[in-house]
C-alpha cells in the first residue's frame, strides 16, 4: 500500500472499468489519507482557510493539479473553506487516480497553509 508521499509523487493513468476500489481494499488504501473519508461513491475532504483569498489560492492550485493530471474534482467553495470530492465516473467510484489527486491536494494545502495542515 503506497503512503501519502508515494501517492503524491504518482501520476494519474488511464484505467479500466475494473479499477474501482471498494470495501476493505478502499479502506486500506485510504489509511494513507486519514483526513479523507468515503461519501457514497467518492472520497471527500474539507479544507479550512482564514479568508476567501486563501481559499481561492487553494482552489486555483488544485485546478492546476487537475489540469496536469487530467483528473478533475468536484469543489464546493465558501469564504473560509473548500470541500473537495473525487470520484472516477467511468469506473463508478473511487480509483487510484482519486487517491493520487487527493494526496496532491493535501500537498497543496500543506504548502499554502503549513500551520493549519499540522493540526
Amino acid at each position: 500500500m503506497p503512503d501519502r508521499a508515494a501517492l503524491a509523487a504518482a501520476h494519474c493513468r488511464p484505467l479500466g472499468a475494473d479499477a474501482r476500489l471498494a470495501g476493505a481494499k478502499l479502506a486500506e488504501r485510504l489509511r494513507a489519507l486519514p483526513q479523507w473519508h468515503v461519501q457514497g461513491e467518492a472520497i471527500v475532504r474539507r479544507y479550512a482557510f482564514d479568508d476567501y483569498h486563501r481559499t481561492m489560492a487553494f482552489v486555483n492550485a488544485v485546478a492546476e493539479v487537475a489540469h496536469a493530471e487530467d483528473h478533475h474534482p468536484e469543489m464546493t467553495v465558501a469564504y473560509d473553506h473548500c470541500t473537495v470530492l473525487y470520484s472516477t465516473h467511468s469506473a463508478g467510484g473511487v480509483t487510484d487516480n482519486d487517491l493520487i489527486c487527493a494526496a496532491k491536494a493535501d500537498a497543496v494545502y500543506e504548502h499554502l497553509e503549513p500551520a493549519r495542515a499540522g493540526r
